[in-house]
């Protein structure tokens, strides 16, 4: 017997052992589950139609999906920028856990998802974002996509029927060869540059990605953490844009695994790594930069229809979640656990927080943040704030923070908030239930002096759980007066 039919094999008595009953002498077969999860590329939550949006029909896969399966209102991802948050997934740890608190590969050491569902004779497969796992080798890929070949013109990633075909291509080999899956696919929109946009034609001249719907500036509502200038109005247009053609790229992927036959037998995740790409968003640690759309489909498990608005999950929380699924052994030293009692229509009355870090951007440059957030309150401490050390990235790029920017030279208001932003203050404190958008620090409010300790000391017990790096700068500097805040 070859060693993948004993693998396969040897699932089937897990399943059996695990789960299966008896019928006249006869067990009743277990069936391996295939896993597929969907990621958008900077969507914030609240751009989505079945979290809220009011576009008409801005995302009506996404909305079907939900309707199919369950939306969590309290999901996060545990730091807002691409490949940190995409390790993060795949380690169930933080990424100063993983080796990687940036755009580093993650320590060989580590074990990944794809690691452990090889081990049983999975195929793994990734649909663009290939770049953002590292090393690659770590990841097991059977089949392996590039983002350059899912690309409508120069535009990597952005292409649906490029999706649908790729899928269906992985789902033709799984049944071929009569193995269960693992498939990553991931959009790239609503990255920059935004559909329509003048950063589109700087970064590939004249062939440009197509997109099927033009958001109008007059369809858009300008998201509060933002001002509602000319320039900020169009580019969020620009950005709807591209939120619309990722919703054609994950109901083209959904379409494909309908077609394959394996939608009853496949759990369906759909998540976006971090918010928007504009500032108080991503790379950040706000409402806007960590939460996140997290939609779950499991035929004949999950109920269709169903919302949490109790739990807080995670993005350490998906690779515990997968195994415990898939009746596979816990991997040690993971700093998320398993939802899957939630899924099953359980309580976990432990999932009332979440923390979230953020260390450096892509060239390199650190800005070390932590925060703790409930259901009301949102702690943040910027570990880099000194009042000169200005902050940059990817979200300042483009129209909106060029216009803040310019804006603020006439206007008060937009000049405090643009400063706040380029230099921020070591800590803040937000009611997020209240003011999702952060737009009143409460941080000195001497009523809430009781919730920044409450805050302070469940984000250093966190801190000391997962050996963070910062934990003896946190108490040191913030912790040290805590008995007379």
């Amino acid at each position: 017997m070859s060693k993948t039919k004993k693998t396969i094999t040897t699932l089937l008595i897990i399943g059996f052992l695990s789960g299966c009953s008896f019928t006249e002498n006869k067990p009743i077969s277990y069936k391996p589950l295939n896993v597929l999860l969907i990621t958008a590329d900077d969507l914030n939550y609240n751009s989505v139609g079945a979290y809220g949006n009011t576009i008409p029909n801005i995302t009506p896969n996404i909305d079907r999906l939900a309707k199919q399966g369950m939306l969590f209102t309290h999901a996060y991802v545990n730091i807002a920028v691409c490949q940190p948050s995409r390790q993060s997934f795949m380690t169930g740890r933080y990424p100063h856990n993983n080796g990687a608190p940036g755009f580093d590969p993650i320590d060989r050491d580590v074990p990944t998802l794809q690691e452990e569902l090889n081990k049983v004779g999975y195929l793994n497969a990734i649909i663009g974002k290939e770049e953002h796992l590292k090393p690659m080798d770590k990841f097991f890929w059977d089949f392996c996509i590039r983002e350059e070949d899912v690309a409508s013109g120069l535009g990597i990633g952005r292409d649906p029927e490029l999706y649908y075909k790729y899928a269906s291509d992985f789902f033709s080999k799984a049944k071929q060869e009569n193995k269960p899956f693992f498939l990553m696919a991931n959009s790239h929109d609503p990255h920059r540059p935004f559909a329509g946009s003048d950063d589109e034609k700087r970064y590939w001249g004249e062939d440009l990605p197509k997109f099927s719907r033009q958001i109008s500036e007059e369809e858009v509502s300008v998201p509060g953490f933002l001002f509602d200038l000319p320039e900020v109005r169009q580019e969020i247009a620009e950005y709807y844009t591209s939120v619309h053609r990722c919703d054609e790229t994950v109901g083209a992927i959904l379409k494909a695994l309908d077609d394959s036959g394996f939608s009853d037998n496949t759990i369906v995740m759909f998540i976006s790594d971090n918010g928007m790409s504009v500032p108080f968003a991503k790379s950040n640690c706000y409402l806007n930069s960590n939460k996140t759309p997290w939609i779950v489909r499991w035929p004949g498990q999950v109920q269709a229809g169903s919302i949490d608005r109790t739990h807080f999950i995670s993005g350490i929380d998906y690779m515990p979640t997968i195994l415990h699924a898939l009746h596979l052994s816990k991997v040690p030293n993971m700093d998320g656990y398993s939802f899957l009692p939630i899924l099953k229509g359980q309580q976990q009355k432990q999932r009332k927080v979440v923390f979230t870090e953020f260390n450096k951007i892509f060239a390199g440059n650190e800005y070390p943040m932590r925060s703790v957030q409930d259901k009301r309150y949102g702690y943040i401490v910027n570990f880099w704030s000194d009042g000169e050390y200005q902050i940059k990235g990817e979200a300042m790029a483009g129209r909106t923070f060029k216009a803040m920017n310019k804006a603020a030279s006439s206007n008060e208001s937009i000049a405090k908030r643009v400063d706040l932003y380029k230099y921020r203050v070591p800590e803040e404190l937000y009611d997020f239930e209240n003011d999702p958008d952060g737009l009143v620090n409460l941080i000195d409010d001497p009523e809430l002096q009781d919730e920044k300790k409450r805050l302070k000391e469940l984000l250093y017990a966190e801190m000391q759980r997962t050996d963070d790096p910062w934990q003896i700068d946190f108490k040191k500097k913030f912790m040290q007066n805590i008995n007379n805040d």
